[in-house]
């Protein structure tokens, strides 16, 4: 089983005749994976709920999260500027690599009625945004862990110009997009 890095050699012949490219660095390619989950709401019911989300976060990522907090104090949601809303953790390198074949291969295929992802979901800018509605889908969760299951959003970045070319680059890659 070959990996994206090894892929994404490949694809640039395929995006070279498509594309009309002269040079390997005008092909598309990964610049990161940043893995986002919010916690607004959780932090309040359970003191505990943030640590355990960056817990499991750091096993299913390899990377330990980094706590975001909050920019302006919103009353009807009871939030205050510094309070914790969310964790993310930003790949790189070969731990980007590592989730993105996890990410395809292992979880992807796991999801409960999954019939391909949405063409819909690359924007404009290249870049690919998913969201996971639980991280039980990836094998490092145990299933004693079920009982906290939060969900989180995945994307993918890459320096495609359009989204043309970002569709076709995520498709070369293994995205698995509905037909």
């Amino acid at each position: 089983m070959e990996t994206v890095k090894q892929k994404e050699k490949k694809i640039y012949t395929t995006l070279k005749t498509q594309f009309g490219y002269k040079n390997v660095m005008a092909a598309p390619r990964l610049v990161k994976v940043v893995v986002a989950s919010g916690t607004g709401s959780g932090i309040k019911r359970n003191k505990d709920h943030n640590k355990l989300v960056i817990d499991r976060l750091s096993k299913i990522t390899g990377q330990k999260p980094a706590t975001k907090s909050a920019k302006k104090s919103i009353a009807s949601f009871k939030i205050r500027i510094g309070d914790p809303v969310g964790v993310m953790v930003t790949l790189r390198g070969a731990r980007m690599y590592g989730f993105l074949d996890k990410l395809i291969n292992v979880a992807i295929p796991r999801t409960k009625d999954f019939r391909g992802i949405d063409k819909k979901i690359v924007d404009d800018i290249g870049n690919l945004t998913m969201s996971i509605k639980e991280h039980t889908i990836f094998p490092e969760t145990g299933d004693e862990e079920l009982k906290d299951v939060f969900g989180s959003a995945v994307t993918i970045v890459s320096t495609a110009k359009n989204k043309a070319e970002a569709t076709e680059f995520f498709k070369l890659i293994g995205i698995p997009f509905k037909n």
